[in-house]
């Protein structure tokens, strides 16, 4: 997905600087896209160029003077012809994940360690996460936020994001249990490659 839909998308939420949307892609779009504020900046300028958003300079007496950008007709052309394309799988590249899979040959110290991080990297995003669920429902049930809501597509990708921290958070917790049985069990025969078990013919 290029970083221009991303940044269509967010500007539905209304008119913002870059100095917003930079906060806007921290406090909601970043749990499907990263981006870093220099990105975002160069993106807005392409964009402005390519008539998918327009500016606006408002004037400020003791700051730098700011622009707002905001949607043009053909910045909603693009990000409906983009909701229209069929989505690409995501691909997955996580090199904890190599590190879980070369445990056995490498540091289980370190690699259990790292796993330890990323548990807790993952439960401070949920607890974020759900700081941002109870902003948007703002007191009401779900039920009447996904019925009564202007719009339902930042909660449901918020929802999507709470989800993925919790998977990562059970698989984090099962892998660590598995490594730390593992590393309390006395040491006995290879059943790997290298070594076996099993009695020889």
């Amino acid at each position: 997905m290029a970083l221009r839909n991303a940044v269509l998308a967010a500007l539905l939420e209304g008119e913002a600087s870059g100095y917003d949307m930079a906060k806007r892609f921290d406090a909601s779009v970043a749990n499907f896209w990263i981006t870093s504020p220099q990105q975002l900046y160069r993106e807005l300028e392409r964009m402005e160029v390519d008539g998918l958003i327009a500016a606006r300079v408002v004037q400020q007496e003791r700051r730098p003077n700011k622009r707002l950008f905001t949607l043009t007709d053909a910045g909603r052309r693009e990000l409906h012809a983009f909701t229209a394309e069929p989505a690409k799988p995501a691909a997955l590249r996580d090199d904890l994940l190599i590190k879980v899979q070369a445990v056995d040959a490498g540091d289980p110290r370190a690699v259990r360690a790292a796993v330890r991080e990323r548990l807790e990297w993952a439960r401070a995003k949920l607890a974020r996460y759900d700081r941002l669920r109870a902003r948007l429902l703002d007191n009401r049930t779900e039920e009447e936020f996904l019925v009564r809501s202007d719009r339902v597509g930042p909660y449901l990708t918020l929802m999507g994001g709470r989800s993925l921290e919790q998977a990562t958070i059970r698989w984090c917790e099962s892998t660590l249990a598995i490594l730390d049985r593992r590393a309390a069990a006395p040491a006995g025969p290879s059943d790997g490659p290298g070594g076996s078990s099993a009695p020889k013919a």
